[in-house]
């Protein structure tokens, strides 16, 4: 499975982005997720989506400026990214579930994107 991440770029804090991972057939019965990486730190959780998109997950840090969705024929998925904040910058990465589910946890993850890098200046 190959999943590529687009979307990421450059952006004032308050702004906004739209993240697209293009996931493939394979994918379309998993659950799948969006991760962020910054240098020197972990892997962090950011959003889940169910494979059929009636469960979605978040991290506290972006509840209410976030939105994780998915269309199951163009087997995308997508992050909309609102009120963004200099904290938010990192690399972004989807993930697929190896369930139909979503969920926080990376090991849940057989398949990964090579990220797209979100910069948010202040």
């Amino acid at each position: 499975v190959q999943l590529q991440a687009s979307g990421g770029g450059l952006v004032q804090t308050g702004g906004s982005l739209r993240l697209s991972c293009a996931a493939g057939r394979t994918a379309s019965n998993n659950g799948m997720a969006w991760f962020r990486q910054t240098a020197g730190k972990e892997r962090e959780f950011v959003a889940s989506i169910s494979w059929n998109g009636g469960a979605t997950y978040y991290t506290e840090a972006v509840k209410g400026r976030f939105t994780i969705s998915r269309d199951r024929a163009k087997n995308t998925v997508y992050l909309q990214m609102n009120s963004l904040k200099p904290e938010d910058t990192a690399v972004y990465l989807c993930a697929r579930s190896r369930y139909a589910t979503g969920g926080s946890q990376a090991e849940n993850y057989n398949a990964w994107g090579q990220g797209t890098l979100v910069t948010v200046s202040s």
